[in-house]
């Protein structure tokens, strides 16, 4: 009677879908540890591989070495120039006053002055503000021909300005603007500093007086824009009463602009500088500046700041080909931004050429990216609008950044922080005139107080409010 053995055949067969089974269970798990790297990748950006504001950034400094092992003093360090402010001149001297000995303090000895440089002290004292309180008053009059009363006329100035005039509203206006002043702080520097008790509500009026004496320059520099030959621009967002709202920065040579709009759209770009728009438009790669590129045949400076970022967050990428692409096209970049710090030293037409040569290697590189996602989007945005992130190698003037719009709208950003937002329509146009006038003065290196002064003193007087381009 013989064995029944079981077929080898079958036994191999069985091992084999073990082994299929395994092998499917491994590329599963590969993809999944594939995808977590890359999630890992991307919560680790921060403000050098993405556009997120430096802030976000969680990591703290390191402390420098130091080899010596010596403690560092506090203050100026040994080798460092003294910086002394200058005196002021004898015309600003308000009171001058020569101390002298009439005798040796030690034995009641004679004295002889010596040639020696004598002691100077320049102390500045504020005194308490010197307020003029004016008070107008109109009769009433009746006429007997006419049988009607009349009053006096109340002067313009007055008529307008009412409690406040025009160099305290100004105080008040940049306070609440420069100085990113509450309603309350307000409230306690007039009563305990200038000595004058004002409600939250005038408060609230009077900023509604800044913002109709602004019209006139607002809507002048408002019209100008779609006239510029290069403009930079940017946005952030902002809370209204719990609503989403965004601040529009529009820079340009001479001015900024600030707009509110409760868009973040191409809407607001063609509202603005409307279809006819001829010059260069400085931005990031937001999806807003694309359709206005596309639909009115813009041209468009996309910022090489943000696309470095991009690059340095694909060398973070678990994948060895993403980050030999990211290397290779960081080398690239580098090698382009080497040959444009240069442009003092280089001849015009020289350095003209190499910018250019520099160009087509770093396009050259971005269209052969491996066959992986991250890559694969990047080098779609080099074959769409690679050429658009070099405008600036053809058109004089045009930086190869956005940091100008950028910078401006850093004061918004702070702004935001500090008083969380807006709460009205009237506090939403009061913050653009006043942030456009803050950020025009200080552009132009003119005092943003005095521009206030001069600005609400023509308003209170029905006359024509100076413009920011003068």
């Amino acid at each position: 009677m013989g064995i029944t053995l079981e077929r080898p055949c079958a036994n191999c067969e069985r091992l084999q879908a073990s082994l299929v089974a395994l092998q499917t269970e491994l590329e599963a798990a590969r993809g999944e540890i594939q995808c977590l790297n890359e999630r890992l990748a991307a919560a680790k950006k921060d403000s050098s591989t993405s556009s997120k504001p430096p802030s976000s950034d969680i990591v703290k400094p390191t402390p420098p070495v130091d080899n010596d092992n010596t403690a560092r003093t506090i203050g100026g360090q040994p080798g460092h120039p003294k910086h002394q402010r200058q005196p002021f001149p004898p015309e600003q001297v308000n009171h001058a006053v020569v101390h002298t000995l009439d005798a040796c303090p030690d034995c009641a000895g004679p004295l002889s002055q010596l040639p020696d440089a004598p002691r100077v002290v320049q102390q500045i004292e504020i005194l308490k503000p010197p307020l003029s309180i004016e008070q107008h008053t109109c009769p009433a009059y009746r006429c007997e021909r006419c049988q009607r009363n009349y009053k006096a006329p109340m002067p313009t100035h007055i008529a307008n300005g009412g409690l406040l005039g025009p160099q305290l509203t100004a105080l008040i206006a940049f306070m609440k603007g420069v100085c990113h002043a509450s309603f309350s702080t307000i409230r306690i520097f007039l009563r305990d500093v200038v000595g004058v008790t004002v409600s939250r509500s005038h408060l609230s009026d009077t900023l509604k007086k800044v913002s109709a004496a602004l019209d006139g320059p607002y809507e002048e520099l408002l019209q100008a824009l779609p006239n510029e030959k290069i403009l930079n621009v940017d946005e952030t967002g902002h809370k209204d009463n719990g609503q989403r709202w965004w601040t529009w920065c529009f820079r340009a040579d001479l001015y900024t602009l600030f707009h509110i709009d409760p868009h973040r759209s191409g809407d607001v770009l063609l509202e603005v500088l409307g279809t006819e728009f001829d010059g260069v438009l400085g931005c990031d790669y937001f999806s807003a500046y694309r359709r206005y590129m596309k639909e009115c045949d813009v041209t468009v400076q996309f910022c090489l700041a943000h696309l470095i970022r991009d690059v340095k967050f694909l060398i973070t990428l678990p994948d060895q080909r993403d980050r030999q692409y990211g290397e290779e096209l960081r080398a690239a970049l580098k090698e382009l931004f080497a040959i444009f710090h240069q442009r003092e030293v280089l001849g015009k037409e020289v350095f003209a050429s190499k910018l250019e040569q520099a160009r087509d290697r770093v396009l050259k590189v971005g269209l052969k990216a491996p066959d992986t996602r991250h890559s694969q989007n990047l080098a779609k945005r080099f074959a769409k609008h690679g050429s658009a992130y070099f405008t600036f190698v053809t058109t004089p003037g045009v930086e190869p950044t956005n940091n100008l719009a950028e910078q401006a709208i850093r004061f918004v950003v702070i702004d935001r922080q500090i008083t969380q937002g807006t709460r009205s329509e009237g506090g939403r146009r009061f913050c653009e005139r006043i942030w456009t006038v803050i950020a025009t003065c200080v552009g132009q290196g003119k005092s943003v107080y005095g521009y206030l002064s001069m600005a609400l003193g023509q308003w209170f007087i029905g006359g024509v409010v100076p413009s920011l381009l003068s």
